[in-house]
């Protein structure tokens, strides 16, 4: 923040404001809304998968699910472009497209629902839903009256999480992005951009942007957990 205020207001804006800059943060908020909320459907159900359901392999998948925090961001960026770049064997070549950041960040934030749903759900007592069921509640009916309201604080955690990581992620995205200016470059690929370029002034500036931006989102997603777990209690 010292080194953001080093120009003054007008440095600060201007630097913020950029075309360039503004096209790096719209592009990196758009995405980590969408990882967030991808998260939040794909992260559950595939908690609900690994606690309720019980096949072949499970304790691998298991395993799986925390590669991206054990695996260098930067080499999670590799294997992304090698298996979805240019020379895929897979035969898909999204790398360089904003699908490719999408996917990037996808793979960075898969832990965070998963790991806080996931303690909940083992904790959940199944004879409240066995007992709705038995009065005629449907499955729908079940999970949206019993199971999602104690879910939904834990969910709301992992999404804050995962937003507040894509929102600033660097090395997954730094290589399969292709860092192209008003169509590929993220915020935090701007901000090294500008490092490079000698201008720290603007590079803190922004920095400070993501900051507030990133406490905004926790705190706001913060305070409706906090909202539902009074009203579940309710």
């Amino acid at each position: 923040m010292w080194q953001a205020g080093q120009g003054g207001w007008s440095s600060f804006w201007d630097a913020v404001s950029s075309p360039e800059a503004v096209a790096a943060l719209k592009l990196s908020l758009t995405v980590s809304v969408l990882v967030a909320l991808i998260n939040a459907v794909t992260g559950t159900a595939i908690a609900w998968v690994l606690v309720r359901d019980r096949f072949r392999g499970q304790s691998l998948v298991n395993s799986v699910i925390d590669l991206p925090f054990a695996l260098p961001t930067i080499v999670a960026g590799l294997t992304l472009l090698t298996l979805y770049g240019p020379n895929s064997p897979v035969g898909i070549d999204v790398a360089f497209t904003r699908t490719a950041v999408l996917m990037a960040l996808l793979f960075v934030t898969l832990p965070f629902v998963v790991r806080t749903v996931q303690p909940v759900l083992l904790e959940l007592d199944q004879e409240m839903e066995q007992a709705a069921a038995s009065l005629g509640a449907g499955s729908f009916a079940v999970f949206r009256r019993i199971v999602f309201p104690n879910l939904l604080p834990a969910i709301l955690s992992g999404v804050a999480m995962a937003f507040a990581r894509a929102i600033g992620e660097f090395g997954s995205v730094v290589l399969i992005s292709g860092n192209l200016p008003f169509k590929t470059e993220v915020a935090s690929v701007f901000i090294f951009g500008r490092i490079e370029s000698n201008d720290s002034v603007a590079a803190a500036a922004v920095s400070v942007l993501l900051l507030f931006i990133s406490l905004g989102v926790l705190l706001a997603i913060g305070a409706l957990r906090h909202y539902a777990t009074r009203f579940d209690h309710a």
